[in-house]
Parts: C-alpha cells; structure tokens; sequence
C-alpha cells in the first residue's frame, strides 16, 4: 500500500502529518505501507511501487480537487475517499454551495470576484468572509466587519475569492463515514477558527458531542449525511457549519464539505470515530477497505 502525502498545496505541512499518522495506523492494522511525498514525478513513482491500494492524505488543492483522483482512475489503482467528480465538486466552494441549495440545505449568500475587485471596494455588504474559492484548512480567510473603513487589503493576493455574509455564532461539524453521520463537534475557540487555531497547540477545544439542543443536533447530522450524498462522496467527508444560537435551528447553515479531513488521531473526524468506539487504526483499516477507482 502507498500513502500519498505532503504535495505542492498551501496545506502541504497538515499532510505530511495527517500521511504519517495514517501510515503508523495502517501498519498496525497489519498492512505493507510505503510513504509517497506526492510530486511532480508521481505517476513514475506508483508505477514502480504497483501498490495494491493507494491511501489518499493529501489535503489542498491537486490532491483533493480530483487531480491526484484522475491520475489513480488512469492508473487503475483503488484509491480511498472520494473520486474524481465529488472530490472536484467539493473544493470548488461556489459549485458546493450551488448543489447544497438545489438539495435544500442551508446557505448563506455568496459570490466570486477577483482579489483586486475585493481590494477595490465591497463586493458585497458588509460584514462578510473572503476566501480562495478552491483551498481548505481556512487558508486565506479574511473577516470583513461592518466596522471596517473599506475592503480588505489582501497583500500578496492574486486570482479568485469567494466572498459569503458572515454568519455570528459557534463552529460545528460533522464526520460521515459510509453512510452514517458519526457525531457533532463544537469547536470552540478564541475567535475565528482559522489555520492557527485549527493547528496549533491550544488553539481551539473540541466537545464532542456537542452541547446543543437535539434538534440542532439532529439537523447536523441530517444536514451533513445530505451533503454527502449530493456531492456524491465516499469514504469519510466532513461537512462544516455555523450556527448563530440564537436563533435555533433556523440559524444553522452549512459551510462546506471536506472529503479528505484531517486524519490525526486528535482530528476531528478521527475523534468522532473514537467517540463512538473506533479506534484509529480500525479506522484508517475501514477506509483502506471502502478503495476504489470506479467512481
């Protein structure tokens, strides 16, 4: 088995650590397990390796937006978590958010526009969230509030941002695995859960499961199976939610559908499965076993 890890991505050092973690996990599940630093002469490499399953660790883009999918179907190599289309669907925001609201989940409003439109002045009313349409990991995420004078700067931005009303509240989430949502996590942090506090040390506490009435509850994990299966994903995803408290359920809306979250055993998607008695290495074996490369 090869463990595809790292890539060229901004969240290349998340994989790297998400790959390893696996790796260890799959070896003592008792599989053959070969590390892949994911490069430029990849396809080379699993030609020579011939692995019977390709573990897919990467997280960003070229790994988790169908590429490294595409080039496994080519190969005919089993390849974990979603495919080629799903995997595609997901990472563009705007297209997730699309099929969300053709399924009837909860959206907030959104739009594309280039970094220097969004230097040049307010898309849209403020306040309000710009990020890269296609990264993961909150990289790149800017808040807008309505106090600001004007846009944001976003020094050493270029392409295209996808910018959505901010929604105040907490951070929810929830693993899929098959066809069962396992748990939902509050995420509770000092402020915005951005890259620093999603991997640093300290930077966010995670209650699982979360503390909310059972009918916020119930619509996450109905919202998160739903999500799933529009997209058409397989394996583990993880959809991501904001939820303003105060207003009930009618304050949850979904964010967006990760299908390859991060795979540390103190992950998130990881601690759901442990909360519901899988252990990491029973994990990382179920979705080894759910491979394909017909999708």
């Amino acid at each position: 088995m090869a463990v595809l890890m790292g890539g060229p991505s901004a969240e290349r050092e998340v994989s790297l650590v998400s790959g390893h973690e696996c790796a260890g996990a799959l070896r003592v599940a008792g599989y053959d397990v070969v590390e892949v630093d994911a490069g430029p002469d990849l396809a080379a490499r699993l030609d020579a390796i011939r692995p019977d399953v390709v573990f897919n660790a990467l997280h960003g883009r070229w790994g988790e937006d169908g590429c490294v999918q595409g080039l496994l179907e080519w190969l005919r190599i089993p390849y974990t978590h979603s495919g080629v289309l799903a995997s595609a669907l997901a990472m563009d925001k705007i297209r997730a958010k699309a099929a969300f609201a053709v399924a009837g989940l909860p959206v907030v409003e959104s739009c594309l526009a280039t970094a220097e439109e969004v230097r040049e002045r307010h898309v849209m009313a403020a306040p309000y969230v710009v990020k890269p349409h296609n990264e993961g990991s909150s990289v790149g995420i800017h808040i807008v509030a309505a106090a600001n004078n004007g846009p944001p700067a976003l020094t050493g931005v270029s392409g295209t941002m996808m910018l959505e009303t901010y929604v105040p509240g907490r951070d929810l989430t929830v693993a899929v695995m098959g066809d069962e949502p396992l748990a939902v996590t509050d995420i509770i942090t000092e402020g915005w859960y951005d890259y620093d506090a999603k991997y640093r040390p300290g930077g966010s506490r995670h209650v699982v499961p979360a503390d909310i009435p059972a009918d916020v509850a119930e619509a996450c994990l109905d919202y998160a199976l739903r999500a799933h299966r529009v997209l058409g994903c397989r394996g583990v995803s993880r959809s991501d939610f904001r939820w303003d408290d105060s207003r009930g359920v009618e304050g949850l809306i979904i964010l967006e559908t990760n299908t390859q979250p991060g795979m540390t055993p103190t992950s998130l998607a990881p601690e759901q499965a442990a909360a519901r008695g899988i252990s990491f290495p029973e994990l990382c074996r179920w979705i080894v076993e759910d491979a394909s490369c017909d999708r």
